[in-house]
């Protein structure tokens, strides 16, 4: 049971992260000073108060609260626009990830293993050079996987046949197929369309995220996404889910009313994209995002650029209690230059 604060957040995480941020400042230079110029040196008394970094800030700079020694593997995100952000884990904050991850997917699907159709490349994990959000997610999401295929070639074009051959092995069995949002829409669902061949993934559910600011701009809601995987593949159990590279491990899955709740250990408020001042559950506002398991690199307290506002999570049916996030979109990058200018003068 999540105890909520006046100001709309769960105090439970708020003694971890003022001890991240302590932690951080002392082991990253860089995040130190940063903190002392903005922040000052107070302990945080609400998550308000928490020092956050913009997420573009890893972009930037190389911001790891580790030696180089002990660099487990190293992320980059799967921007498509210029600069990706990299981000260090330890094998701690790597671990701290992958459990995570298990409890938020055991949440919301069981603590299972299930055949995978992973709707993408297989090139997309086997290309050792390019460690990309993709990449992790796949190789993440594939924990919760007994066998798994990949339903792109490598000119991500649907290959129906080993499709139909994945559906045929697993009728009448709970399968998994997961995939990046554009990816599904663009490479899987659109050709099927094109095509004009439905596939019988009935007894599939889909997990999927990442990239969705390619669909907001063709107008592509939610719902048309669920129904037009449901028209072509038969699936009706669709799941988005939101996060990000730089919080790893840390994501907001959609439950079955088709709310994107704050997992135990994760939380998020708004802030007013001009003033920074935190905004009312219902407002309109940068999303800023904490989570209490990233220890090898500052990324406990982010100020996002993505668009949207908060729900009290017990407002809703399905009784989980976590913040609910609701995203409108990404900040047009004009927008946030207050942010990024009091990053970069110091």
């Amino acid at each position: 049971m999540i105890d909520t604060a006046s100001d709309g957040g769960s105090v439970d995480i708020l003694h971890d992260l003022n001890q991240l941020t302590a932690h951080h400042r002392t082991a990253c230079r860089l995040y130190g000073d940063y903190v002392a110029t903005l922040f000052g040196d107070r302990e945080a008394t609400s998550l308000a108060e928490v020092p956050y970094l913009p997420v573009r800030a890893f972009k930037t700079f190389d911001l790891k609260s580790i030696a180089d020694a002990d660099v487990f593997k190293t992320m980059t995100s799967s921007g498509t626009t210029g600069a990706v952000s990299r981000i260090h884990l330890d094998k701690e904050t790597s671990k701290l990830q992958s459990q995570k991850l298990i409890e938020v997917f055991s949440d919301a699907f069981s603590r299972s293993r299930f055949p995978m159709l992973v709707i993408d490349a297989q090139s997309t994990v086997t290309d050792r050079r390019q460690f990309s959000a993709r990449t992790a997610a796949i190789n993440g999401f594939s924990l919760f996987s007994r066998g798994r295929d990949f339903a792109l070639d490598d000119r991500f074009a649907v290959d129906v046949d080993r499709v139909q051959a994945f559906v045929a092995a697993n009728r009448g069995r709970r399968t998994f197929m997961f995939g990046f949002t554009f990816v599904v829409w663009q490479n899987f669902v659109a050709q099927l369309k094109r095509m004009n061949v439905r596939l019988d993934l009935s007894d599939a559910f889909l997990l999927h995220g990442g990239g969705w600011k390619k669909l907001a701009d063709q107008n592509i809601t939610n719902e048309r996404f669920k129904a037009e995987v449901l028209e072509w593949t038969g699936c009706s159990d669709v799941r988005n889910y939101y996060g990000m590279v730089e919080q790893t491990g840390t994501i907001f899955m959609e439950c079955e009313h088709g709310n994107l709740h704050a997992a135990p250990g994760s939380d998020a408020i708004v802030r007013d994209p001009a003033t920074f001042a935190v905004l009312p559950h219902g407002a309109q506002g940068l999303i800023q995002v904490f989570s209490v398991i990233q220890k090898s690199y500052p990324g406990h307290s982010l100020l996002t650029e993505d668009v949207g506002h908060t729900v009290d999570g017990a407002s809703c049916a399905c009784g989980r209690k976590g913040t609910i996030v609701k995203i409108a979109g990404r900040l047009k990058m004009a927008e946030v230059r207050g942010c990024s200018d009091a990053y970069h003068s110091h």
